[in-house]
């Protein structure tokens, strides 16, 4: 199972994330689909909308959190790529069935996270800071300051062009505090395949996700 520690980082992170509510846009050099900061303030106004006026989720309705996550955020996230990356080497020698089921167990996983961060949403700000790049990336780091009562906190966001598709880009990566999502899951998920094959780390997965329903907790 994953460490106590490394499941404290992974709830500060989501809690970072889930801070993502208030954004201000930064310039951009390009017309695209929607420019990659534009897309993260829409998505985040619409996230802040739905949550200053829905009762449910007012209320603590971990399930209703939970939908506005999958139905409003995760479409925005190349999720396929995401777990490729974690599962690192053994993802191409996975069956059809196993990255199915290991991208569903790594999905509810973090979406129940992300819901729970969003339950703790008060009056957080974020900052976006200057794009560097240019028109021609296909891929871009977003860089912000999550700010609670003059706090700051880093959080980041590598995000792919996808013309064409949804908004035009997709994010694929976070970093909180300079580290990034993919890399603190990588190593866990190595433990675990070493051990016992990757059925061994969707049977671990699966059972964390379990735990949390039980508990009622995020």
């Amino acid at each position: 199972m994953i460490s106590t520690a490394r499941r404290s980082f992974v709830k500060s992170s989501a809690s970072a994330l889930g801070a993502l509510v208030v954004v201000g846009a930064a310039p951009w050099a390009h017309a695209a689909d929607e420019a990659p900061d534009a897309m993260i303030q829409r998505l985040s106004n619409e996230v802040l909308q739905i949550i200053k006026t829905d009762a449910a989720i007012k209320n603590g309705d971990i399930n209703r959190v939970m939908g506005v996550v999958d139905s409003k955020i995760m479409p925005n996230v190349n999720f396929r790529r995401m777990t490729a990356s974690a599962t690192g080497p053994s993802w191409r020698k996975a069956t059809p069935e196993q990255r199915e089921k290991l991208q569903h167990e790594f999905k509810a996983l973090l979406v129940r996270t992300y819901a729970g961060a969003l339950k703790q949403v008060g009056e957080q700000t974020v900052e976006v800071q200057p794009m560097r790049g240019g028109a021609a990336d296909n891929e871009v780091v977003v860089r912000t300051l999550v700010r609670n009562r003059g706090d700051a906190v880093q959080l980041d966001y590598r995000l792919e062009k996808t013309p064409g598709q949804g908004s035009g880009w997709k994010i694929y990566d976070l970093n909180v505090l300079g580290v990034w999502l993919v890399d603190n899951y990588r190593p866990q998920f190595a433990q675990q395949i070493n051990s016992g094959g990757l059925d061994a780390l969707i049977a671990s997965l699966a059972e964390r996700n379990r735990q949390n329903v039980g508990s009622g907790k995020s």
